[in-house]
């Protein structure tokens, strides 16, 4: 799984998706949660140190409740809400950029979890891929290939110390096929099912396919694990989420919204991708590396080597400015994409890096999975989310949060009616 060789693939995949809103992953790519104010880990079942219960070949296994999870916390009356970041990887893979052991080692050193999605195909090695069976496309097909044995022992070596720290493994799908011609925006509802058995079928069932017998199982049940996922280009979200409803899925982040507080639709949370303003430009800018790139070299993998500090700068700067207009505003979660890509010579994953240092310390602040996110937003008082998601973007409450979460009315202006009388 070569780096040269995904980023040389993914130039023609990069231009059929240049016009699309939302970015494609053109290749493969411990620590306690939350920040401040996290309570003590929940108390389960023992961890991998426990029993351990292998599940089919035993590929995977379970081993307990997940550790360095703290339980989620209903705001008390008035109590402000905490500022939760979602910092996520789309095709998640650890190859030799190593940029999945990178951002596990930030995570920890900044108290964060994150999300990773992974794309099925990077466990299925290329002598198996006739196993693969995408929607409208040939056996064996993969926009982003498939992988060989030292990416596969690798991926797992992350995906297993990944978890155990407390960050989510939620899925990228498989083939990555976007646009016209048996892009996952045409599929229906029932090719979405056979999609999403298919990646869980390839994580579970890796022992199997790459005859590692010895190598260690992945220390969850992927089952129960998945809960969530985001889309190829975010396209096909609407059979998606009618596939994801159906399948007990909790949460999808494959739409576009501004950065106001989310809303179930039906049984699935929409976590959607956000805009924040845009540094240097008059407009706004959706908070993934891959659409500030298309916006800053078009098509090009590899701009220019001189303005790569400029891109990066406003990459890091824009999504700041988004999280500011948050933190000191309506406290709405900020939800950030990427990919494990060096484009633009790494650009983006140095703002990334400088993005969750200046902001996961922060009093208040949570950085978190989408799990977490979408356990600590079933956790809350229905009204409560309402009142929340009643705030405009960057809008702070009037009188203050202890006023507006108290559950009781603000008092009135002096001199106005049902005021309390003023003294002459």
């Amino acid at each position: 799984m070569a780096a040269t060789q995904r980023i040389a693939a993914g130039v023609a995949l990069a231009a059929a998706c240049a016009a699309a809103l939302a970015g494609c992953a053109l290749g493969t790519t411990g620590s306690k949660e939350g920040a401040h104010g996290a309570k003590k880990a929940a108390v389960g079942a023992p961890g991998p140190q426990g029993a351990v219960h292998l599940i089919g070949d035993g590929s995977t296994a379970y081993t307990g409740a997940q550790p360095h999870l703290p339980g989620p916390e209903k705001l008390k009356r008035g109590q402000k809400p905490p500022q939760f970041v979602v910092f996520s990887w789309d095709g998640a893979g650890e190859d030799s950029q190593k940029l999945f052991s990178h951002f596990r080692k930030v995570a920890k050193a900044n108290r964060a979890t994150m999300t990773y999605f992974l794309s099925g195909v990077y466990l299925l090695p290329e002598a198996k891929r006739d196993l693969y069976r995408p929607p409208e496309h040939l056996p064996g097909t993969s926009e982003i290939g498939f992988n060989d044995d030292e990416g596969i022992k690798n991926t797992l070596r992350q995906l297993r110390g990944a978890w155990l720290e407390g960050n989510e493994i939620g899925t990228h799908f498989n083939g990555h096929f976007c646009g016209p011609g048996g892009g996952v925006g045409e599929w229906s509802v029932e090719e979405w099912k056979s999609e999403i058995a298919q990646a869980k079928s390839f994580v579970k069932s890796w022992r199997t396919n790459t005859g590692m017998k010895s190598a260690p199982s992945l220390p969850f049940d992927y089952d129960k694990e998945l809960i969530g996922g985001r889309t190829p280009c975010l396209e096909g979200q609407k059979n998606f989420v009618k596939a994801a409803r159906q399948l007990g899925f909790r949460y999808d982040t494959s739409g576009v919204d501004n950065q106001v507080w989310p809303k179930k639709q039906g049984n699935l949370w929409d976590l959607s991708m956000q805009l924040v303003p845009f540094a240097g430009h008059s407009g706004e800018q959706l908070t993934t590396d891959y659409n500030f790139r298309v916006n800053q070299s078009g098509t090009q993998t590899q701009g220019d080597p001189a303005k790569r500090k400029t891109w990066g700068n406003q990459v890091r700067d824009s999504l700041l400015k988004g999280f500011r207009r948050a933190y000191n505003g309506n406290r709405a979660p900020l939800i950030i994409g990427n990919h494990f890509e060096s484009w633009n010579g790494g650009t983006y994953m140095r703002a990334l890096d400088q993005v969750i240092e200046n902001v996961c310390n922060k009093p208040g602040v949570r950085c978190v999975s989408f799990r977490r996110l979408a356990d600590w937003l079933d956790a809350q008082d229905p009204a409560t989310l309402d009142k929340l998601r009643g705030l405009n973007v960057g809008e702070a409450p009037k009188r203050g949060w202890a006023s507006f979460l108290s559950g009781r009315p603000a008092p009135a202006p002096k001199g106005a009616p049902g005021a309390p009388a003023v003294k002459p």
